[in-house]
């Protein structure tokens, strides 16, 4: 665990030394779990939602766009369940006076007991070698067996309670698994609380006259209300989805781990709407599809699993998470649902608005299913930030710490390095950035020495550095340094564009899709 922290301690700092995150309003001591996007952060959090997007409705003919408003009639949040229904168990701790979120405390405890099974297989997996059988070995082995049905009993239990909406089940679990507060130790608690999470706000010119508004806990409900203005005028033909990103706010008591839990934070939905009874055939394929997204940004594939849903939310017939291995352990990074019909017949229901499909080919109305993938583009940034962040020692004993982001994702994706500050060396390198600014994020730079100015873009995450020397004036070639490799590389300026492309162009990761 103390490595862990490191790791983690290390990501947050480096974020913020080379402009990637900093904390909100930090003149004024800052606001808790509100942060910043700095100059690198707002591109990469950029490019990853461009990654997205590209991929989700570009490479989709049947999946359109929306940027639905923040602010929505309050009646929205009374029909999709939010009001009466949008809890999380919350527990004191008596000695600390620090709350908790009960069920991740429970989970976090499970995962402890995931991670010794996982230590044991690990052994096994080394003692054995090539004829080890993960599978046989997790159904044998008595420890392991312990270990991994202990938890799994733990979260069945935990489901059942807060499906009853059993509150002093959950504490009682808490009491009977010795679960102690993480910072203080104690395990004198208090009993468990639900507290809704949706902020509150007001619409209208003077107090007395002014609507109550709610800032939106999430943006899958304003594709569900602008379900029939998408389908006819966009002439869609079940199945097809509408895709959004955008901002979502939670008044989460426990936010922490960074920019992982954040009180307002950024999503990525898609909701894609299908014929009863086909949905569980959709709900497979997405799994399938959005797990293969993220494996195409080469993070390793040992870092992701699926989590199938014990507790199900009110208005699901299946869910899972795919769960990345963040520095603090799995966690969930995105979800997909099967929301049945549940979002357009509440709607329908509170609006009095007739909220179906016509079908021109069975000649009937009906209420479509509605599969969802949701990924938070913040837990995709920190995912991504975090997994790249490497200390690495070279073999002349040297260290350097580099960035190594995928290119595609990367800021700058280049930058231009005059070896010295004269003899025509700067014209000729903003000649040549002048050029692949048409294109590309790219950068200058001429403090520094060139081996100072390499190690600073490779914290940065710069894929590329063009070193303009003397002899570029005479045979118009560069130096074309690799971050990952630290290859060097002599190459024609005319060249650059393409060499650039090859590594940086968003097509290519989707031709692994």
């Amino acid at each position: 665990m103390a490595k862990q922290d490191d790791i983690f301690k290390n990501v947050v700092s480096h974020a913020k030394e080379y402009g990637y995150i900093f904390p909100s309003s930090e003149i004024y001591d800052g606001l808790s779990a509100v942060y910043d996007y700095a100059q690198n952060g707002v591109e990469l959090k950029k490019n990853i939602r461009e990654y997205w997007w590209q991929s989700m409705v570009q490479m989709h003919e049947n999946i359109v766009g929306l940027d639905a408003a923040i602010l929505m009639h309050p009646t929205t949040w009374k029909a999709s369940g939010h009001v009466d229904a949008f809890n999380d168990p919350l527990i004191d701790n008596k000695d600390s006076k620090k709350r908790y979120r009960a069920d991740v405390l429970i989970e976090d405890y499970a995962e402890k007991l995931n991670q010794k099974a996982q230590k044991e297989i690990d052994k096994a997996r080394e003692r054995f070698g090539a004829s080890f059988d993960e599978e046989q070995y997790k159904t044998t082995n008595p420890r392991v067996m312990e270990y991994l049905s202990k938890k799994k009993e733990i979260l069945e239990r935990m489901a059942r309670s807060l499906e009853t909406e059993n509150l002093a089940d959950v504490k009682a679990l808490i009491e009977e698994l010795e679960i102690a507060c993480p910072e203080s130790g104690s395990k004198n608690w208090t009993d468990v609380k639900q507290f809704n999470l949706m902020f509150g706000t007001k619409l209208g010119a003077s107090a007395e006259n002014a609507m109550d508004l709610y800032l939106r806990p999430e943006t899958a409900q304003g594709i569900f209300v602008n379900f029939l203005n998408v389908q006819k005028t966009g002439r869609m033909k079940i199945p097809f989805g509408i895709a959004q990103t955008g901002k979502a706010f939670r008044n989460e008591i426990v936010a922490r781990q960074f920019i992982f839990r954040m009180r307002e934070f950024e999503q990525m939905e898609m909701q894609f709407f299908v014929k009863p009874g086909e949905e569980m055939k959709w709900y497979e394929y997405w799994k399938t599809t959005r797990l293969n997204w993220h494996l195409s940004l080469g993070l390793g594939k040992s870092n992701y699993r699926f989590h199938d849903h014990e507790k199900l939310a009110h208005y699901a017939n299946a869910a899972a998470d795919i769960e990345f291995n963040f520095p603090f352990g799995f966690k969930e990074l995105e979800g997909i649902h099967s929301r049945t019909d549940f979002d357009l017949k509440a709607h329908e229901q509170h609006s009095g608005k007739k909220i179906q499909y016509f079908d021109n080919e069975t000649n009937e109305s009906y209420t479509p299913y509605v599969v969802e993938t949701s990924v938070g583009l913040d837990r995709m940034f920190l995912a991504v930030f975090s997994n790249s962040l490497k200390e690495e020692v070279l073999e002349d004993g040297s260290e350097r710490v580099v960035l190594s982001l995928p290119a595609a994702l990367a800021p700058i994706k280049a930058a231009v390095l005059p070896l010295v500050k004269k003899d025509g060396l700067p014209e000729l390198a903003k000649e040549i950035l002048k050029k692949l600014r048409l294109d590309y994020n790219v950068m200058y730079e001429e403090k520094d020495t060139i081996g100072k100015r390499y190690r600073r873009m490779d914290a940065i995450g710069t894929p590329f550095c063009i070193t303009v020397d003397h002899d570029s004036l005479n045979d118009n070639s560069v130096t074309l340094r690799y971050r990952d490799t630290m290859e060097q590389k002599r190459v024609n300026i005319d060249e650059l564009a393409q060499i650039i492309d090859k590594e940086v162009n968003m097509k290519y990761l989707f031709e692994q899709l």
